[in-house]
């Protein structure tokens, strides 16, 4: 009956387009879906940073959503914290169904413009199993490890070759299923020196054949058309890194290299400064450079000098001051420092505080509907270790503005403990208060209420020594 259902929707919506191409001359493009398993009632469907629209799902979790005057490109799907890029192109009428479960796996689309679509996300699936070939990969020689990934290459080269002569590609597709082919490369080929064992990264530098990154002259670094575009961002940050660290050997002493090294990550932002003009790409790598060192550094003297540089070359008022505030609230969140006063809505919808439940050594950590994955991975891990350490509170605090029925439907729906579990009262400020970036943060408060560790992480290899020593305090 289901299989009945979804055929007879993809046919309404071909016959629909037919209908509108001799009303309109204007472009569109229909999509559509069946979830299985929702986290909630609606899709939110964007383009470029931009919500076109947010989707109700019907009682059978299904949508139909007609795009006009469509931009062809990259658009955005959501859904519980989850996404996946689609493109479409005029005409398109393309459907999908999928199972939150499995998010991406399960992923397979139907309807005009579907098999260029499957054939992207088969690509998306390929490169994160061929992910962990090349971390062991990178343990070769330079000129392995090169032959290794041009094989990659090429594979991916001829299966395009193969799909291209098969189908009437358009020369959107073509353009981007190229770009992913050869972004993932460049990526393959930047996270080399920092995935290879060897602590002395001048070295590994040093023996690189001369040409590994002659492909570098060819890089835009203000590519409009890609900016939107998953592995032209994750390929132009470990560029910007390993650039950076080049840079940063030629005045610097110490061959063992650190990432939390202040004058290495003034040379990144410095870089990006010089070499990016395009104000999104540009905005975009500064602010996630930025606040990854903050959230890091326990230096408030380096964490000053990475903000007053990076306001001086940012051009965005709002980030500027967002990224200010952020790095005040990580100093009022020093060690030995009083937790905040944040308020707090329980299980039973009644209020409460931080600090009224804090009456042991206790970790502080937190969730969000838009995190998923990382939703049910620490749930887990809390289990794991509230029953190890029984003298340890975990405190586990929902930061979503959806409403409290909604964080107590996700704990229901995949059978967590509501034991401990809290929702703030106001989640925008107590966000902002407690400088919550990124999700997986988490606080150690002893029975005092006084901060014993403002920036660890309950998956960290040594979080459990941080527990012994909470405890022994």
């Amino acid at each position: 009956m289901k299989l009945y259902y979804y055929t007879l929707l993809i046919a309404i919506v071909l016959i629909g387009c037919k209908k509108d191409n001799t009303q309109s001359n204007g472009d569109y493009a229909f999509i559509g879906g069946e979830i299985i398993n929702a986290n909630n009632n609606f899709v939110v469907l964007s383009k470029s940073n931009s919500t076109i629209d947010t989707i109700k799902l019907d009682g059978n979790n299904r949508f139909i959503y007609k795009i006009n005057n469509l931009q062809a490109g990259l658009y955005t799907f959501k859904h519980g914290g989850e996404f996946q890029m689609v493109l479409l192109e005029p005409k398109d009428s393309i459907m999908f169904r999928l199972n939150t479960l499995e998010f991406d796996e399960s992923l397979v689309y139907t309807g005009e413009g579907a098999k260029k679509n499957n054939y992207l996300i088969d690509e998306f699936l390929r490169n994160e199993i061929e992910e962990k070939k090349i971390f062991k990969y990178c343990q070769l020689s330079a000129e392995a490890y090169q032959k290794e990934v041009d094989s990659l290459k090429r594979i991916k080269l001829k299966k395009l070759k193969k799909f291209k002569n098969k189908y009437d590609t358009s020369e959107l597709f073509n353009k981007i299923a190229q770009a992913n082919i050869e972004y993932n490369y460049y990526f393959n080929k930047e996270i080399y020196p920092f995935v290879h064992y060897g602590h002395n990264k001048n070295d590994i530098l040093d023996s690189l054949p001369k040409d590994f990154y002659s492909y570098r002259k060819n890089i835009n670094y203000n590519d409009t058309f890609l900016k939107d575009y998953f592995i032209y961002n994750t390929f132009l940050r470990w560029n910007f890194s390993n650039i950076a660290l080049a840079e940063h050997y030629k005045h610097s002493k110490d061959n063992h290299f650190k990432s939390s090294d202040v004058c290495y990550n003034l040379d990144r932002l410095a870089l990006i400064d010089s070499l990016v003009t395009d104000n999104q790409i540009k905005e975009d790598l500064l602010h996630h450079y930025t606040i990854s060192f903050l959230n890091k550094s326990k230096n408030e003297k380096n964490n000053n000098s990475i903000l007053k540089y990076y306001t001086s070359v940012s051009s965005n008022s709002k980030g500027k001051e967002m990224i200010t505030r952020y790095a005040n609230a990580l100093n009022n969140l020093k060690i030995g420092s009083s937790f905040p006063e944040i308020k707090l809505i329980d299980t039973n919808n009644s209020e409460t505080s931080v600090n009224a439940i804090i009456n042991s050594p206790t970790v502080i950590c937190f969730w969000s509907q838009t995190y998923y994955d990382h939703f049910k991975e620490s749930q887990h891990k809390i289990y794991e270790l509230s029953t190890k350490y029984p003298e340890v509170k975990f405190v586990v605090i929902n930061v979503d503005n959806y409403g409290l029925n909604s964080a107590l439907n996700a704990l229901k729906r995949n059978s967590f403990s509501l034991k401990n579990q809290y929702q703030f009262k106001n989640p925008e400020a107590s966000r902002e208060n407690l400088a919550i970036y990124p999700m997986t943060k988490a606080f150690l408060v002893d029975k005092n209420h006084k901060i014993v560790n403002s920036k660890t992480n309950i998956f960290a290899r040594n979080f459990e020594e941080q527990l012994l020593g909470l405890i022994n305090r």
